[in-house]
């Protein structure tokens, strides 16, 4: 982005947050749920969740996920460099050096290697950094990471950045459509590292991703999540939200277009469970958190705006 527009940017968003309009009430996706209209029923209550701050029937969400995912595609990492001034990298950079993915010293053709399930990665954001980490830190020349996403459009986002950051040439990487709630073309016990960075809380029923999950690792695996949580304290609570509301549906409406669909990522956040109640939902899914009787079960970074979990599946 050059120069001019970043200034033109920065002045409308000072202006607008400096003199605020009247509260944006969220029509979130409206154009979404003309799409997804749902036939009546009769028989019964309709199954319900949430999409952002609307209850919408659960058999609709996949698709107005999907829409927000197909329109924020292509400036998905550029919009997260504004929404969080960079720090993302910061915490993606760290989250892998957490999970400290590959085997030591392991030569192709001479060594095992790790099976690697990236979930929600489909711009590859994860993947080439877990890549580079295997090959650089730990020598590891075998290990191989499945990139799975739902969204079509995310993933020929994360083949377009392989190809031009040379990846596609590896041979480590495959790429994978699917949902994470029914991961049926993945067998039992086959995966040994299972990530999902900033996309979890946008799944229809988080408990059937997190039993995918745990049916698919092998025992001794490592389920590691990345994902936006709780701040910790009150006063930067109120800023954070402050600049979150305020500020994040409108930078996706100069610099992207759209506004609903950040106010949907927005609202999304802000829905999702906090530490301890993630935890107890790691938990019940049947996974041990790391550290024993006092391991907390997670770290937060920045005060809590963003969150690592790790669970690990026992090996009886």
């Amino acid at each position: 982005m050059s120069a001019p527009t970043l200034s033109r940017t920065s002045t409308r968003l000072t202006h607008r947050l400096l003199n605020p309009q009247p509260p944006y009430r969220c029509l979130s996706c409206c154009r979404y749920l003309a799409q997804s209209q749902e036939p009546a029923n009769h028989s019964g209550p309709t199954p319900t969740t949430h999409f952002g701050f609307q209850t919408v029937p659960s058999s609709s969400k996949q698709s107005r996920v999907a829409n927000v995912f197909t329109s924020v595609a292509s400036s998905y990492d550029t919009m997260n460099d504004l929404m969080s001034l960079g720090t993302h990298r910061l915490w993606k950079d760290y989250f892998v050096r957490s999970i400290n993915p590959g085997t030591r010293d392991c030569e192709e053709g001479k060594g095992r290697g790790q099976t690697i399930l990236d979930i929600a990665g489909g711009t590859g954001d994860i993947a080439f950094r877990m890549l580079e980490h295997c090959t650089v830190v730990n020598k590891d020349h075998a290990s191989k990471i499945i990139v799975s996403d739902i969204n079509p459009d995310m993933l020929a986002e994360g083949k377009r950045r392989a190809r031009e950051g040379g990846h596609d040439h590896s041979g480590r990487l495959s790429w994978l459509e699917a949902n994470a709630e029914n991961l049926h073309t993945i067998s039992d016990n086959s995966i040994d590292l299972y990530t999902v960075a900033f996309g979890i809380r946008n799944f229809t029923s988080k408990a059937l991703a997190l039993r995918e999950a745990f049916r698919v690792l092998k025992p001794g695996g490592v389920f590691a999540c990345l994902e936006f949580s709780k701040v910790n304290n009150r006063l930067f609570e109120a800023v954070y939200k402050r600049w979150s509301f305020g500020a994040i549906p409108l930078i996706g409406q100069l610099v992207a277009g759209d506004r609903e669909s950040y106010q949907y990522l927005v609202e999304s956040i802000e829905r999702f469970p906090g530490q301890e109640e993630w935890k107890g939902m790691i938990e019940e899914a049947g996974f041990l958190l790391p550290g024993g009787e006092e391991g907390k079960g997670w770290e937060d970074l920045m005060g809590g705006i963003a969150c690592v979990h790790k669970g690990v599946k026992p090996l009886g």
